[in-house]
């Protein structure tokens, strides 16, 4: 399998426990630093070249949206569960925009998820 590069972004500047449910699943995580990253996860991800993006932030949609408009990202917000992120993947979504949820478990199966589809 090939290593798949996930770019996370924040709106409180979090997202670490995301990444380090992306690395145990096998991909690389970026972490944009600072408030307000995931209005950047576009940019960041067209940069790094990622894979998929992740956005977190109240609504689950303001990054997410921001990308999708920006780059043509294939978008999916407002979720509130890990398995609407699953789902989004395995309809070819690349950025994913989430309610706050930092937790290793979402990391995780959204990789797995990711690494399954371009198998």
């Amino acid at each position: 399998m090939s290593q798949v590069v996930v770019v996370i972004g924040d709106r409180l500047g979090k997202g670490q426990n995301v990444a380090k449910g992306v690395e145990s699943a096998g991909g690389k995580a970026i972490v944009i630093a600072g408030v307000g990253a995931d209005m950047r996860l576009g940019d960041v991800m067209k940069a790094e070249n990622a894979d998929l993006g992740i956005s977190f932030c109240g609504s689950g949609g303001a990054g997410a949206i921001t990308a999708q408009t920006k780059y043509g990202y294939q978008a999916h917000y407002g979720m509130r569960s890990i398995d609407e992120g699953v789902t989004a993947i395995n309809e070819g979504k690349r950025v994913l925009g989430f309610g706050f949820n930092d937790v290793e478990e979402l990391g995780k199966r959204i990789t797995e998820a990711l690494l399954k589809a371009k198998a």
